[in-house]
């Protein structure tokens, strides 16, 4: 029996004249913790609500589980769990009723979701709030209760679109824990992010922009095969006129801000520490410190995107 889960032929979605799937073929396998990175308008819910049956692809061919995502949508909706990025809680209800609630809608029958409920708080680290209403709790509190929602059922695969968004990064690192938590189990886990720092835990990632995908392996090697020369981190001051300098240097590829430093990309082979740090010093920065560091998930999108692009 094949272990792929999602197979995608030449997937093509149009809205009128504007194309927002553009021709896009992947597959992923079980117990894969797949990641779809790319920035708000690349594509990435188009994708999957068609993975989903919501909306029918304009050209080539899904398939999930073996089913047809266009013919036998009905063979896929309980065998996987969807959290959009504007997920549906019943702000009036509690929390185990909002659980108990979505149970029934899959069809649950009481002896099956009780038991699946009060495992579930647990899961998500919700006990001592399953009776506080959805629409008293915090966002942190809310987003696991999203998640609760489409584990219910007890899915083999989990659309995940977005899910840390808005939320705070003690959140975000904690919710993470529950992806892999889930991923341990066997659970198969399809997640969207435009975070870079949340990029690097997936095992495998597709770059979207413009509909298309422009890469897909694991982090590492995205960094390694996409990033042709060496990266580093500059600290000086003051930074703008660093970052012309350097830009003008011979056989930097590319520079840019990084927090309160410097970050550059250079040629392979162009430079050491010490030229570098010679380089600046001609300029006037004579105190730069210069390191050699690795290349990151936003030095391979600016890549293969031709330019920086706001995520």
């Amino acid at each position: 029996m094949s272990d792929v889960v999602i197979r995608v032929d030449n997937l093509v979605k149009k809205f009128g004249d504007f194309t927002a799937v553009n021709d896009i073929s992947f597959e992923v396998r079980q117990g894969e913790v797949f990641g779809y990175l790319g920035p708000n308008g690349s594509g990435k819910t188009t994708t999957m609500r068609m993975l989903l049956g919501l909306i029918q692809p304009t050209a080539g061919h899904a398939s999930v589980f073996g089913f047809d995502c266009v013919s036998e949508t009905e063979k896929i909706r309980p065998r996987v769990g969807y959290m959009s990025q504007k997920f549906a809680l019943y702000e009036e209800l509690t929390v185990r009723e909002n659980l108990v609630f979505y149970a029934g809608v899959y069809g649950m029958r009481p002896d099956e979701y009780r038991p699946r409920v009060s495992e579930l708080i647990e899961t998500i680290n919700l006990s001592g709030r399953e009776n506080d209403r959805a629409g008293q709790i915090s966002g942190g509190w809310r987003q696991r209760l999203a998640l609760g929602i489409a584990l219910v059922h007890q899915p083999k695969l989990l659309f995940l679109d977005e899910p840390t968004s808005g939320v705070d990064p003690s959140a975000r690192r904690e919710f993470w824990d529950l992806i892999y938590t889930l991923a341990e189990q066997g659970t198969t886990v399809f997640v969207s992010t435009h975070y870079m720092d949340e990029a690097e835990h997936c095992g495998r990632l597709g770059i979207m922009f413009q509909g298309q995908i422009m890469a897909m392996d694991t982090p590492e090697a995205l960094k390694q095969t996409k990033i042709k020369g060496a990266a580093w981190n500059i600290v000086t001051a003051p930074l703008i006129p660093a970052l012309e300098s350097l830009t003008a240097t011979h056989g930097v590829h590319r520079a840019g801000l990084l927090g309160d430093h410097l970050h550059a990309i250079t040629d392979r082979g162009a430079h050491t520490v010490q030229s570098l740090q010679s380089a600046l010093a001609e300029r006037g920065f004579v105190n730069a410190i210069v390191e050699e560091t690795e290349p990151t998930l936003e030095d391979v999108f600016i890549e293969l995107a031709g330019h920086e692009v706001k995520v």
